[in-house]
């Protein structure tokens, strides 16, 4: 009788694993949004006069008010003190209004408006921002690209405050279970976004043979009134969780800025947030120019207009290709039975095969990088419970940063001397797309599931969010450089398919050998000071 009245819904794997799935698919659609437009840089210029410094601008813009106004501070003491349902629900109704304001910020009604004139006229120097060479916008940015930036801010503060909390709700319902296997399957859900905004976002925008970037936001926008739902969802079974435990939400601990104060004076932390930010800084600003990079330096001969594979049924049928690779993939972890198992990996591996061919054949540059998540799918489970049995989250940290090192350099120097050979060009870009993608799995399945190693259960919000707020710095900074870097060392260059992208990658490179220096320094400092990050978290 006792043991009946203490289950709760956290001993329900079903009910766990639900839980984390509707977190999941919030932040799936989040991910779609969030790379948007990334998929159709070459659009953007033509239809709407945004040059590489400006699209870096407003990609950049995102993590502004995270960064500058500390909004993502604010969001981890929210966290604390209201609990996790309720900054759910707000982190998906903020995300909402900034996609909608991105939305007609990029529409034709946007076009010839008031707003579009003022915003001409306006915010072309900030005050103090403007010194210290950190404003957002910047004379002679398109009202459009400055609208849409603040849309994007807006936006940017909603998706890392659910960053966050779904970090912290993970920690909530996994705390002694498979804790690395949910959160690294929980970015696996996640980033199979990318995938789907690299498909569909150029799919919605050529739609029909007429132009339209204002379609593809539309679809994003729609995805962020799911995500929205699927936290309301979230909320009544966190509710349920939190009756039948008798626990209060976590707000009933009172937050004291002291608690910050520790957070920030252990040597782990500020080594593991250091290694989040040159890693992360290294890949997604690199995603929003991938497709481009590409267009760059491929070889792509676009096919008939009236074959099979420049319809718009080829985008649906390779999506579906898509979902069996990483869902036969994923699944394959989780069997028991070796026939199963490696029966799963096999329709997998096919599947991924056929994938790349059909990308081949569409000679789409974003079709090609859509395999940048695919193995990372199915990777990411295997080293969320290695982590989980076994330990080596900071050795891993390690083995990523090589990867990471190796991957830009191949697109900086080895992939241009393939300009003009169209298959060998294709074989280069995908298994590098593919390798990096797998080395970006590293990061979720053994450093996210370490933090609680680090600090208090009380301020596990307040150290997300402080990790979250430095790793943004980078996701502020270099998207911004990235175009800044492209317009510069490609002064005469109109043609947005003819950049040359060797400097920008070579910075993305050196950010993976620092960040291959702290992790080495961080073996270091978790042998002296025995915080565990190299052992399991099932003991």
């Amino acid at each position: 009788m006792t043991q009946a009245i203490q289950k709760t819904l956290r001993d329900s794997a079903g009910m766990r694993w639900t839980a984390l799935l509707l977190l999941a698919l919030a932040m799936f659609c989040s991910y779609i949004f969030m790379d948007i437009l990334s998929p159709i840089k070459d659009l953007m210029q033509e239809t709407r006069g945004w040059d590489s410094t400006a699209f870096g601008t407003m990609q950049g813009s995102e993590v502004f008010l995270n960064v500058f106004v500390f909004f993502l501070i604010f969001a981890g003491i929210i966290l604390d003190k209201m609990g996790v349902r309720f900054t759910a629900v707000l982190s998906g109704a903020v995300m909402l209004i900034g996609a909608v304001i991105k939305w007609y910020a990029v529409s034709e009604s946007f076009i010839g408006s008031g707003l579009e004139t003022w915003f001409t006229n306006n915010l072309n120097y900030i005050p103090l921002f403007d010194e210290l060479g950190v404003s957002p916008f910047y004379e002679g940015m398109p009202a459009s690209a400055k609208f849409a930036a603040c849309g994007f801010m807006i936006f940017g503060c909603g998706c890392e405050m659910a960053g966050i909390t779904v970090s912290r709700g993970i920690v909530k319902w996994f705390k002694g279970r498979e804790m690395a296997l949910a959160m690294g399957s929980e970015m696996a859900l996640a980033r199979l976004g990318v995938a789907t905004c690299m498909i569909f976002s150029p799919f919605f925008a050529k739609l029909g043979g007429n132009i339209s970037v204002t379609r593809s936001v539309a679809f994003g926008v729609v995805l962020m009134c799911i995500a929205l739902m699927m936290f309301i969802v979230y909320f009544f079974m966190d509710r349920k969780l939190d009756s039948q435990t008798g626990e209060a939400e976590e707000k009933d601990d009172p937050f004291k800025v002291s608690d910050i104060g520790k957070i920030l004076s252990d040597s782990g932390f500020w080594l593991v947030a250091l290694l989040c930010v040159l890693y992360y800084s290294a890949i997604f600003p690199f995603q929003k120019y991938a497709v481009n990079m590409l267009q760059c330096n491929l070889t792509l001969t676009e096919p008939a207009q009236d074959s099979f594979w420049a319809s718009p049924s080829v985008t649906i049928v390779q999506y579906v290709i898509m979902l069996v690779v990483a869902a036969a993939g994923f699944a394959s972890n989780f069997m028991k039975d070796k026939n199963k198992k490696y029966g799963l990996l096999a329709v997998s591996i096919i599947a991924l095969i056929t994938y790349c061919y059909m990308g081949y054949m569409r000679q789409s540059a974003e079709s090609i990088f859509a395999v940048f998540p695919l193995l990372a799918v199915l990777i990411t489970p295997i080293l969320g419970s290695y982590v989980d049995h076994k330990g080596k989250a900071a050795s891993m940290l390690v083995l990523g940063s090589l990867l990471l090192i190796a991957c830009h350099l191949t697109f900086a120097f080895i992939l241009p001397l393939f300009k003009g050979n169209a298959v060998g060009g294709i074989i280069i870009a995908y298994v590098t797309i593919l390798v990096l993608g797998s080395s970006f799995s590293l990061v979720p399945a053994s450093l996210w599931p370490s933090v609680p190693k680090l600090v208090d259960a009380k301020v596990i919000g307040s150290a997300y969010a402080l990790i979250f707020w430095i790793q943004n710095i980078g996701l502020w900074l270099f998207p911004l450089l990235i175009g800044k870097v492209l317009d510069k060392t490609n002064p005469n260059v109109t043609d947005p398919t003819q950049f040359d992208y060797t400097w920008p990658l070579v910075m993305l490179a050196c950010l993976g050998v620092a960040a291959l220096i702290l992790g080495l320094i961080l073996k270091v400092v978790d042998r002296k000071k025995g915080i565990g990050l190299e052992e399991p978290n099932i003991k």
